[in-house]
């Protein structure tokens, strides 16, 4: 029994997959957002740039409470929210000084959380749906290093890294979804 709202804990897949989809709608509007303000690093954009960690951060606060409560391994996720946390106030610095300093620390972010996804989706992967997550940590790994070298020349579009990375959460929720009826 989960004594902080009186309910039977959740099952890892159906938590899961509520927060795969919440991730997927969040990183589409996002996208959209940051694909319309991206042509200035202003406040807005700036804003949309911390928000993205944050939220992050958020997620895989939800992921671990629903994966203790089930006897799941957690400390991953430990180190994707000291990341993504990091990553945030780094943002937030970075901001002031242009946009090849937010390549830069986008990059390394996108770096190490892609290698924390990798672990996690490998744990997790008894659990149905964590191909699309396995992948989406190698695609993260690879394309954090392309932001890194790019971030002298312009080009990186992080709004299409990140509805990617949303499309491959809707793919897991769904997969999820799939390997829970069968």
């Amino acid at each position: 029994m989960d004594t902080l709202v009186g309910t039977a804990p959740v099952s890892v897949p159906t938590a899961l997959r509520k927060l795969y989809f919440l991730r997927f709608a969040f990183a589409a509007v996002w996208a959209a957002l940051l694909f319309a303000t991206a042509d200035t690093l202003g406040a807005l954009t700036a804003t949309l740039l911390v928000i993205y960690p944050l939220f992050d951060v958020a997620c895989a606060v939800v992921d671990i409470r629903s994966a203790r409560a089930n006897g799941r391994p957690v400390r991953a996720l430990y180190v994707n929210i000291a990341l993504s946390a990091l990553t945030g106030i780094g943002l937030a610095v970075a901001a002031t000084s242009g946009i090849p300093a937010v390549l830069r620390i986008w990059g390394v972010w996108a770096v190490t959380a892609g290698i924390v996804q990798l672990v996690v989706g490998a744990a997790r992967r008894q659990l149905g749906g964590q191909w699309a997550m396995i992948a989406s940590g190698g695609i993260s790994t690879l394309a954090g290093a392309s932001f890194i070298a790019q971030a002298g020349k312009g080009g990186a579009s992080l709004a299409g890294y990140a509805f990617l990375g949303g499309v491959f959460f809707l793919v897991s929720a769904l997969r999820l979804g799939r390997a829970r009826t069968a």
